[in-house]
């Protein structure tokens, strides 16, 4: 009640937050006529005069304005764009580290040259990510000539390690091009566009180098993310991992399937909502009997537990043609919330291998991870963050609790005259797929363009099947057919066109219409179901009706749909039965619409609940992580690891010696350990007690052995040092790694009584890396010690 009160009185915060923005407005409008009037010349030496005002000591803040003004003036000249108002306001919330909410259509690619031109003031690295190659490339060419004209290089970075500089091709008409170029040149340019998994992989791959001339970034200071939504929130619990093979023989995949697919319902329980899947006793007894095992919970059989878990979550919860797609005989997953293929993704922990042994294709060999990073982790390690996207505000919340980045809704700046009908309810999928059709051959006969979204490739072609026999000629864009993407997104606004999509999240493609397709009433966007996520729906209800054109959208839902179905079809079933709804007839109803939309917010609130616990154990990794990359860095960029080294002895000896001293090993078992790290027979007198006198004893035997080899070897010893450090740290940290993963694992299964499993993990994960610390200074002076030295002739 007073929550309202004040609304009325102060306005919501999104409108206080552009009501303080305003000023500004006005201030760069009334700076437009001062640039105009400026030859090409003069507007560059304006930019570099705020560059060397920059460098005198003004803040960005206090350039914003003329900044902001040269760049729309400069993308009017180049481009023959003029930044909107309501442009410039998108503009001024990502320079401030916020999101701008901007409707598909109001430009949001041209607004982000505003802040990326004045943030380029302080020559530190700015980062445009994209959700794919496609657009970072496009978007790079397209805005490139602004850049350009103001004497800014561009760098574009691709999967597959391609690399770009954005160059004039005719600095006249201000046409682009790319030329080819080293991956390190394209992250030294003023801004770098690339696709968001690259920047991970490349930070990754750096903290991987054996030599600092091998690194490519350059810090982090400014990030602004296209899409934010799709790449902070949906992307957030898949990690970014780097994998070397492993172990596992295929063929025990394969055993492993043919026991799990002689399973029935009986022997296992599947909980769809929890995306888990487990074996019943009776279920345990059969896999016991078909793998010929005594006791599967055995601890010599932990490998096979693994795989057997992992394969009937292959065979229960992991769907082809909706999960993954098998092409050229090997299994490709597909992203969700986009409907792409994603190629260079793999499962982990053995599940892509059960899932090639159930699809009986060739197993790639398992791998081990070498390296790895969420999303999450890695953009919270930019000093400004900032997004862009068509549809941010139902996850405010997330984004301010696990970013701390705030959601301004930037309004449009034309009217929005779509029209969002009410959703339609059916009892069957059946009855909604023939309304479907009917909606679809309507619209059709009368010349009005349809785009139809779909959840998933298997329900794209079932209604392509349907369409092809009523022939009615229309596109179908979804994971198999994914190359034309662009070309068909263009056409999908044409005159009796009908396109039918998967997913329609991320597209980047603007979906035009002209003057008789608006007549007709502009794009009508049919769902074929709600997807688990409001925003993936709003996000499919905005490719109509851009920059004020006319449109309209409607749901067809049915109860047998998975949303439905999962989590709250029993409440709306009670209304229609109390509606006496006849079959093939549809429920229209404001409370059935809540319903739904209630449905969803449950879904949503898990799946935060899911990626905010993830995140909690991540931070974990996290913390030992920056440890491990920054003694890494620091070991590539000093000159020489002598002091390391000879603080690994001092404490390795100690470490020794006190466990001699306090009786934990005896005598014997000192010298076998000495002998095991530093490859010295030693002799030492039983009677000696005194610490000191012991330590300085077998101090100087290692010394001497150490001014040895430094003799012999002389510079070449610190190169030696050097490599030895890295190898061993890295062989530590994979393994650390893959203990983590197992310890997280175990701990899930464990019960804790009133203990937090979480207080738990990183109890038991800090005592993992301090020993991790211990055995990586042991192994690191066994490798050095037991070196020989072997000299040619």
């Amino acid at each position: 009640m007073i929550g309202s009160f004040l609304k009325k009185v102060f306005g919501t915060q999104n409108e206080r937050v552009l009501k303080s923005i305003e000023p500004l407005v006005l201030k760069i409008n009334e700076k437009e006529s001062t640039y105009k009037v400026m030859s090409n010349e003069q507007l560059q030496a304006a930019y570099k005069k705020l560059q060397i005002d920059y460098e005198s000591g003004k803040s960005l803040d206090d350039l914003l304005i003329d900044s902001f003004a040269i760049t729309r003036e400069v993308a009017n000249r180049t481009l023959s764009m003029r930044h909107f108002n309501v442009q410039l306001i998108g503009g001024i919330v990502l320079h401030q580290g916020k999101i701008a909410e901007m409707k598909t259509g109001e430009g949001k690619t041209l607004v982000s040259t505003l802040p990326i031109v004045l943030n380029a003031l302080t020559k530190k690295n700015i980062h445009l990510i994209t959700v794919n190659d496609y657009l970072a490339k496009r978007d790079a060419l397209w805005m490139g000539p602004i850049y350009k004209f103001l004497g800014l290089n561009v760098g574009v970075i691709q999967q597959e390690n391609k690399s770009y500089l954005v160059e004039f091709e005719d600095e006249k008409t201000f046409k682009t091009k790319l030329v080819p170029c080293e991956r390190k040149d394209a992250y030294l340019a003023d801004v770098t566009y690339g696709v968001n998994s690259e920047f991970g992989f490349d930070y990754l791959r750096d903290n991987m180098a054996y030599s600092k001339d091998e690194w490519v970034q350059r810090g982090f200071y400014y990030a602004i993310i296209d899409e934010v939504d799709s790449i902070l929130i949906d992307e957030a619990r898949t990690p970014l991992i780097i994998s070397g093979p492993s172990g596992t023989p295929t063929k025990v995949y394969y055993e492993v399937d043919k026991a799990v697919s002689q399973l029935t319902k009986d022997d296992y329980e599947v909980d769809e909502k929890l995306k888990t899947a487990v074996l019943t006793d009776k279920g345990v007894e059969k896999i016991q009997k078909l793998l010929h095992l005594d006791n599967l919970y055995d601890s010599k059989n932990i490998e096979i537990i693994h795989i057997v878990n992992q394969s009937l979550k292959a065979h229960t919860l992991f769907l082809k043609d909706r999960d993954y797609i098998v092409k050229d005989a090997k299994v490709i997953i597909i992203d969700e919330f986009t409907g792409r293929m994603m190629p260079d993704r793999r499962y982990s922990d053995g599940l892509h291998q059960c899932i090639e042994a159930k699809e009986k294709v060739k197993i790639q060999e398992e791998s081990q991870t070498l390296a790895t990073i969420t999303f999450q982790n890695y953009y919270r390690m930019y000093e400004k963050l900032c997004g862009m996207t068509g549809t941010a505000d139902t996850e405010s919340r997330e984004f301010k609790e696990i970013y701390n980045l705030d959601v301004v809704v930037i309004p449009t700046n034309k009217p929005m005259i779509r029209i969002d009908r009410q959703d339609l309810i059916f009892k069957t999928h059946k009855e909604k797929i023939n309304a479907i059709i009917n909606e679809i051959k309507a619209r059709y006969e009368k010349g009005q363009p349809v785009l139809v979204g779909t959840t998933s490739v298997e329900k794209s072609e079932e209604l392509h099947k349907i369409l092809i026999k009523m022939r009615i000629p229309h596109m179908v864009l979804n994971a198999k057919h994914h190359e034309k993407e662009a070309e068909i997104i263009a056409q999908a606004g044409k005159k009796k066109a009908v396109t039918i999509a998967t997913n329609m999240a991320g597209r980047g493609v603007d979906i035009k219409i002209d003057e008789e397709v608006a007549k007709l009433g502009g794009l009508f966007i049919l769902g074929t179901e709600r997807h688990e996520s409001r925003r993936v729906d709003n996000q499919l209800r905005g490719r109509a009706g851009r920059q004020g054109d006319p449109g309209e959208s409607r749901f067809f839902l049915s109860l047998e749909d998975d949303l439905l179905r999962i989590f709250g079809s029993e409440r709306i079933q009670v209304i229609m039965d109390k509606l006496g709804i006849a079959e093939g007839e549809a429920i229209e109803n404001k409370f059935v619409t809540r319903a739904v939309e209630n449905a969803q917010k449950k879904v949503e609130e898990y799946n935060f609940d899911i990626r905010k616990h993830l995140l909690d154990y991540d931070n974990v990794a996290n913390t030992q992580r920056s440890v491990i990359y920054r003694q890494r860095k620091e070991i590539l960029e000093s000159e020489s690891v002598k002091d390391t080294i000879l603080d690994f002895i001092d404490d390795v000896i100690s470490s020794i010696v006190d466990s001699y001293l306090e009786n934990i090993i005896d005598l014997k078992a000192l010298k076998l350990k000495f002998k095991q790290i530093f490859n010295l027979e030693i002799d030492i007198d039983e009677n000696e007690k005194d610490r000191e006198k012991i330590f300085d004893q077998l101090k100087n035997l290692v010394l001497a052995v150490y001014k040895e080899k430094e003799d012999i070897l002389q510079d070449q010893m610190r190169d030696l040092e050097r490599n030895i450090l890295l190898q061993v740290l890295d062989s530590a940290w994979r393994e650390h790694l893959k203990n983590m993963d197992a310890l997280r694992e175990s701990i899930g299964l464990r019960g804790y009584g009133q203990r937090d499993p979480l207080v738990e993990y990183k109890k038991a994960s800090f005592e993992m890396f301090e020993d991790m610390i211990n055995n990586l200074k042991e192994e690191c002076l066994s490798t050095l010690f037991h070196l020989k030295i072997v000299f040619d002739n």
